[in-house]
This record gives C-alpha cells, sequence and structure tokens, in this order.
C-alpha cells in the first residue's frame, strides 16, 4: 500500500474540503485544537495531511483516485459548494475530460494547491 502526504497550510481548511467535498472521513489525527497531521480515509484510499511548518514546501503534491463515474463524482462536489476554477491553461480543472491515454478525469486543487486526479478507466 501507497500513502500519498500532502502539506497544508491550515488543517482545519484542509480537513473541511477533504470531508465536505471529496468524500474522505477522518480515520485519525483529530485530537487536540490544533492537530499536525491527520489521516483520512475515502473507501479502501487513505490519504494523509501534514500541517505545513516553516519554508517546508507545501501544495505541491498529487495522486491519482480511480472511481467508477468522474462525471457523478464531479457533479456532487460542485452540488457541495465546489468551485471549478477558470483555467484556460488546464481544462481538466474546470471538469472531466477525455485523455488521449484513454481515461476520462478532472482535478481539483485543494486549498492548499495540492492536485486530486479523479479517473475513471
Amino acid at each position: 500500500m501507497l500513502i500519498p502526504v500532502f502539506t497544508v497550510r491550515d488543517m482545519a481548511e484542509a480537513v473541511a474540503f477533504y470531508t465536505g467535498v471529496v468524500d474522505f472521513q477522518v480515520g485519525f489525527g483529530m485530537e487536540g485544537d490544533t492537530p499536525f497531521y491527520v489521516g483520512l480515509t475515502r473507501g479502501p484510499d487513505e490519504l494523509h495531511l501534514a500541517l505545513h511548518f516553516g519554508e517546508t514546501p507545501r501544495g505541491r503534491c498529487s495522486a491519482v483516485v480511480v472511481c467508477e463515474d468522474v462525471d457523478a463524482l464531479f457533479a456532487a462536489f460542485l452540488a457541495r459548494g465546489f468551485v471549478a476554477p477558470n483555467r484556460p491553461e488546464s481544462p481538466v480543472h474546470q471538469g472531466p475530460l477525455d485523455q488521449t491515454w484513454g481515461t476520462r478525469e478532472v482535478y481539483i486543487d485543494d486549498p492548499s494547491g495540492n492536485t486530486l486526479c479523479f479517473q475513471q478507466r
């Protein structure tokens, strides 16, 4: 098993995004007023969040989440308040697209700039 760890600038903001928009649940780490490390789960998938400290880079990670119906999932994200960015240089951030390598994908950036690629194979 491989578990990605995303660095985030604000743990409460990141946990709210991942649990409120993209279907993750808190698995561990929410003890105390300011948790610095949180484990999230989404079905069999696991993602960890580490609070950004000092000069450590943040917001430059990405992970692929394989799903059955990327269009329905994206519609659910929009219904929960997600606003797709206007990024003409990256239309796959604006909505699901068929890729030349045979997948259908949409990219969702978290508030710290990390990217989840939801991919339908």
